[in-house]
């Protein structure tokens, strides 16, 4: 259970329910009483050529929940029956603003779809829950407060699990974050950067985005530019074709989210574990504890930065907010000369670093 599934005082112990089949249903389920989402819903089920059940409140979904292909659950709906799987999407409107993904980590949602802007991500999503494929992780790593050093745990990271031979791809989130190309000194190295991805919709070929992405350090990476150009956006939609490639077509998906709220909703919800990387400093702590309040609910854990002059211990820093502490990033002389010359990769091999990366790939969320 993560820290956005505690019950409430009082609540029953949630039943053992066993191993979880998946049903053979086509049939997606919306959870909502609101007229508006049920006529936008229907209308991007019918697009994605699925069968929907609409529902008003969650005692009548109960008995249905577990074998739909996908759950929907609109924005009116507050309380959630005891289950064996999460909703996969929250959907809500434009007006319901920033609630909506407060609204998702309360009750654990996988997702959110903003309607009628999601409305083709949402199609994509709801045909590719029909026919399921096996995939690999998606690691997100962020850091707690600017500068904390989460671009490079994710890119030592990618580089030690590539190292064991595990299929990595190492993926940009930050389109302000100077672009990842330059902390690797990949700038120059062929292939798809974020912009050449722009406006791509539908599936995309795991084995043909794998092609068509440049290597380092025995991984693939997709990066923002590292220049001073203005890097061309890329919609939500974009973004999760391109990570439901990634996953189906890498064992480990290692995700530098970046800080920025709309990164952290692009990319950060897209994650099935997150670290953060918080310096071991009373502003940076309590920075971490707001942050968290814009991570989705899933298994998050934290790493502490050594650093010389460090205020507080890494055991105080995990309990003041609230995450369990799983590592702490050692200090590394001559680091900063390191990622502004483009050298990760080779401080990566010390063995200190690899000493903590191989801990981190060991967590108890059953590592990689």
């Amino acid at each position: 259970m993560n820290r956005h599934q505690q019950p409430g005082p009082g609540s029953p112990p949630a039943p053992d329910p066993g191993p979880w089949v998946p049903g053979e249903s086509a049939e997606t389920l919306l959870v909502t009483g609101a007229d508006v989402l049920r006529s936008e819903v229907e209308r991007i089920v019918a697009a994605a050529g699925g069968q929907l059940r609409t529902v008003e409140d969650v005692s009548e979904a109960a008995p249905f929940w577990d074998a739909a292909a996908a759950v929907l659950v609109g924005s009116d709906i507050r309380e959630l029956p005891l289950r064996r799987r999460a909703p996969a999407v929250l959907v809500g409107l434009k007006g319901d603003g920033d609630g909506l993904w407060q609204l998702a980590a309360a009750i654990g949602a996988e997702r959110v779809a903003v309607l009628p802007d999601a409305a083709a991500w949402l199609a994509e999503y709801l045909s590719r829950s029909r026919a399921p494929e096996a995939g690999g992780l998606v690691l997100g790593v962020t850091g707690g407060c600017g500068g904390a050093g989460a671009t490079t745990a994710a890119i030592w990271i990618a580089q030690a699990a590539a190292g064991l031979g595990v299929r990595v791809l190492l993926i940009d989130g930050d389109p302000w974050g100077g672009g990842l190309e330059l902390a690797l000194a990949a700038e120059d190295t062929e292939g798809l950067r974020w912009p050449d991805l722009a406006g791509v919709s539908g599936s995309i070929d795991p084995a043909q985005l794998d092609d068509a992405l440049p290597t380092a350090g025995g991984f693939s990476f997709l990066s923002w530019p590292g220049t001073r150009d203005g890097a061309a956006g890329v919609d939500a939609t974009t973004v999760a074709g391109v990570l439901d490639a990634a996953r189906r077509g890498c064992e480990l998906v290692v995700l530098d989210i970046g800080r920025g709220r709309e990164t952290l909703r692009s990319f950060g919800w897209e994650c099935d574990r997150i670290v953060v990387v918080v310096p071991a400093r009373l502003r940076a702590a309590v920075a971490t504890a707001r942050l968290l309040q814009e991570l989705p609910p899933v298994e998050t854990a934290l790493v502490v930065r050594a650093s010389p002059g460090a205020t507080l211990d890494a055991p105080l820093i995990a309990e003041s907010v609230g995450l369990p502490l799983h590592g702490i990033l050692p200090e590394i002389k001559g680091l900063a000369a390191a990622t502004e010359l483009g050298r990760l990769l080779e401080t990566g091999r010390q063995r200190s670093v690899r000493r903590f990366i191989a801990g981190l790939l060991d967590l108890d969320w059953g590592g990689i």
